[in-house]
């Protein structure tokens, strides 16, 4: 019962994020990474990135999320990645959100490319507002603990090599958790190489 409701869940509150994201929307997700202080100096020393211009994520109670994205390696395309999450908790509301997950280095790289790749249950990211201030802490795949107790103050840094972002676009959701982030990945012609193959 639980799968089925799961694949209803992606299905119904991913939509938006099914629909394939054109070149402009790549563009004007970097852009507006690019722009946040938070995540800016990341573009200059990080080994790659994985961008996702829209995730679409709802849920009451019991919520989904799912995105397409591409990875980058020092600016070139190398490859494209989906991701799923599942979430049972805390939360109410549906929003598409954009999503940047920062490599430090190529071991990061290849740990989020090998194909089966997932945050832990406590990952956090940090959300960017409209006026690009940090609203969560920072995640990766440690356990996104608050620093100094209290509220969060972290503006963003890598834990266990990666470094997270997201920036709203809209909606309303109690909970910014990427816990459970599930990431698939395919490098660059390999998908086009298979259907040649099957032709």
């Amino acid at each position: 019962m639980f799968h089925g409701l799961h694949t209803w869940l992606v299905l119904c509150v991913g939509l938006l994020a099914f629909a394939p994201a054109h070149a402009d929307d790549y563009a004007d997700a970097t852009d507006a990474f690019r722009k946040a202080s938070e995540s800016t100096r990341f573009f200059s020393n990080a080994y790659g990135y994985a961008l996702f211009p829209t995730i679409g994520k709802g849920g009451v109670g019991i919520g989904g999320a799912h995105g397409k994205g591409r990875v980058y390696v020092k600016g070139a395309h190398v490859g494209d990645t989906s991701m799923t999450q599942v979430t049972v908790g805390a939360q109410l509301g549906g929003e598409a959100f954009r999503q940047i997950i920062f490599f430090e280095d190529e071991r990061a790289f290849k740990e989020f490319t090998n194909g089966q790749f997932e945050f832990g249950a406590q990952a956090q990211a940090v959300a960017i507002t409209a006026g690009a201030t940090a609203q969560a802490t920072t995640g990766g795949t440690g356990a996104g603990k608050n620093v100094g107790g209290g509220k969060a103050e972290v503006k963003g840094g890598y834990q266990k090599g990666m470094a997270v972002f997201t920036l709203a676009k809209g909606g309303l959701m109690y909970e910014a958790s990427i816990g459970g982030q599930k990431f698939s990945y395919t490098p660059k012609g390999e998908s086009k190489d298979k259907d040649k193959a099957k032709g």
